[in-house]
């Protein structure tokens, strides 16, 4: 009983020094780092840039598409050789394999699509790298979720859109609802 007692009491004493050295809305130590992210790059790499001559400009996806257009057809009939044999058609969805939401999207993509009309591929490997190419993309940008179809590639939210249109109800009908809103 008397060491029930006094590890109770030590536990209290420990709970109300957390409670002094925390917040009162989230928890969070007082000395622990703003919960917001600050616009712009960090204090290193801004500094990096200025030095080497600015920020390097990230390419469109037009511009990406343009610079593919010369071996575009080649790498497209290649990836579809590779990627849709007459066997299999499904769609594929290239997401960030490193990425803990995008495993969870795909967890949740999974678990609404027991037809199993979808693939999924990370970016980070090879076959993504040549998808992301044939969709006119660079092999390396790795910033969005990513659907290919035999003939069309869509990105960040209308790929989220078709997505859903492959999943069980209410996803399908939700995602014709959001085409027509500008997202």
């Amino acid at each position: 009983r008397l060491h029930h007692s006094i590890e109770e009491k030590s536990r209290a004493e420990a709970k109300a020094t957390r409670m002094a050295t925390t917040s009162a809305c989230c928890y969070r130590p007082l000395s622990a780092p703003p919960l917001h992210r600050r616009r712009g790059p960090p204090p290193q790499q801004q500094q990096l840039r200025t030095a080497v001559g600015g920020p390097r400009p990230r390419p469109s996806l037009q511009v990406a598409a343009a610079a593919a257009t010369g071996g575009g057809q080649s790498v497209k009939a290649a990836t579809d050789a590779e990627f849709f044999q007459t066997s299999d058609t499904r769609p594929i969805m290239l997401f960030d394999g490193v990425c803990n939401l995008c495993n969870g999207g795909v967890r949740f993509v999974q678990e609404h699509d027991p037809n199993r009309s979808i693939r999924y591929i990370p970016l980070q490997s090879e076959s993504g790298r040549k998808l992301l190419q044939r969709s006119g993309r660079a092999p390396d940008d790795i910033s969005s979720v990513v659907l290919v179809e035999k003939d069309r590639s869509y990105i960040k939210s209308e790929a989220v859109l078709r997505i859903m249109g492959y999943l069980n109800l209410p996803f399908p009908q939700l995602a014709t609802f959001l085409n027509f809103v500008p997202l």
